[in-house]
């Protein structure tokens, strides 16, 4: 039996990503794509004010450290994008600074496929997570 095993099967783990990061947004965190299952973590000051009252930086991030998420690497998931897709599998990118998903693949990353289709403007677009 091997003994080096961390993780089975390794596709919901806990990864760095920008700040500001939710539950729900898609993520790509070096060559990986992902969509964060919690909000970025910020557990690195007290979850309550010294007069009591609720600190609103504090973020328990679903036991994260901080600057973390709890991240999932595959499955299909419903994202909300400002552009067209004409057929099912058509490839979707994320931006080069991973703030949004997009249909331009120039300087942009794979981050998966449509699940479904769509016309403009903006709406509900399901996408697979491609690794």
């Amino acid at each position: 039996m091997a003994t080096n095993e961390k993780f089975r099967p390794g596709d919901k783990v806990s990864l760095p990503v920008a700040a500001g990061k939710k539950s729900g947004d898609p993520v790509r965190v070096g060559s990986l794509n992902g969509v964060c299952a919690t909000d970025r973590a910020k557990v690195d000051v007290s979850p309550t004010n010294t007069d009591g009252t609720v600190n609103a930086t504090y973020n328990y991030g679903g036991g994260n450290i901080t600057g973390n998420a709890s991240v999932w690497l595959d499955g299909g998931h419903e994202f909300t994008v400002a552009f067209a897709v004409a057929n099912i599998g058509d490839p979707v990118y994320i931006l080069a600074d991973g703030s949004a998903l997009t249909g331009t693949v120039t300087a942009n990353n794979l981050y998966g496929h449509a699940l479904t289709t769509k016309g403009a403007p903006s709406g509900p677009l399901t996408v697979r997570i491609a690794n």
